[in-house]
């Protein structure tokens, strides 16, 4: 299974996301994930360090799907300190570089007061579209 990233010039050129995602296939709607080791506590010090162990968190329920991070069609991530999230942005862009590749899903970050977990800082949700 292959998505196509969509990005019509009159939206202008994206730059770490895609305007819109297309595909066909299997569903997969994966609930937003912070930086919770298996322990239930947040890990990480800094909005990189979680922001490493959310996305790993979101790939790893993905993977028990039968997903991999080519299958992600959308991503939402849930930013508490916006400007902390773009002073780290090219510490960030090398974490999903490791992790994801050089794709990016249509995507949205979003600004918001907390999350549950108090210490989290970061909170990443999204879709897949599996062939399988």
């Amino acid at each position: 299974m292959s998505l196509e990233f969509v990005n019509p010039t009159e939206l202008g050129q994206p730059r770490g996301f895609s305007h819109a995602t297309v595909g066909a296939g299997r569903v997969v709607f994966l609930a937003g994930q912070t930086a919770l080791d298996e322990t239930g506590r947040i890990v990480g010090d800094g909005v990189v360090e979680q922001f490493e162990k959310a996305l790993g968190n979101l790939l790893v329920a993905l993977a028990a799907t039968g997903g991999t991070p080519a299958d992600l069609a959308s991503l939402t991530i849930y930013i508490v300190d916006m400007d902390d999230y773009r002073a780290h942005s090219r510490a960030i862009g090398k974490v999903w570089k490791r992790l994801m590749g050089d794709g990016y899903p249509a995507m949205a970050g979003i600004g918001i007061a907390r999350l549950w977990d108090t210490e989290a800082l970061v909170e990443v949700q999204g879709y897949a579209l599996l062939s399988r």
